[in-house]
């Protein structure tokens, strides 16, 4: 069964971080195309990759890794790298559900009533918040692969 779940939480983790890569760079995209629905046609991606894509694969990332560590004994929720991951995890999840989803939905407030340069900031603030998360997945990758306290 523990080889079943790595794989699954591997596959997630994969389409949670390549999928982050991907919308950043989209979004990188939209805020340097002049056209003024640049930013709605992107935030309408967003309506439909978000709840699609990597909610689903942000809840398996985590539920995954809590039932590998109950499923093996040679894991524990006491050890270091357990600790951090989950930590990552939290402080990747508060920024995504405090500070993105909140820029998002200005983001596209603003484009719906023709406020562009005001969804264009929103945006930015948005993409710079999805760097951050990005570089969380990165440190949680690391710390899934080299195990610091072990």
């Amino acid at each position: 069964m523990y080889d079943w779940l790595l794989f699954l939480h591997v596959v997630a983790a994969m389409v949670w971080l390549g999928g982050g890569v991907v919308i950043a760079a989209l979004a990188a995209r939209a805020l340097r195309d002049p056209a003024p629905d640049a930013v709605a046609q992107f935030v309408g991606t967003l309506r439909v990759i978000g709840p699609r894509v990597l909610a689903p694969a942000t809840v398996a990332v985590v539920g995954l890794g809590v039932w590998m560590v109950l499923d093996s004994t040679a894991w524990s929720f006491g050890q270091l790298w357990v600790q951090l991951g989950l930590g990552l995890f939290a402080a990747a999840f508060v920024t995504g559900a405090a500070y993105q989803s909140r820029a998002a939905i200005k983001a596209d407030r603003a484009a719906a009533a023709g406020e562009h340069a005001e969804a264009r900031r929103q945006l930015g603030r948005w993409a710079l918040g999805y760097g951050v998360i990005v570089l969380l997945l990165v440190a949680a990758t690391w710390d899934m692969v080299f195990k610091p306290g072990l």
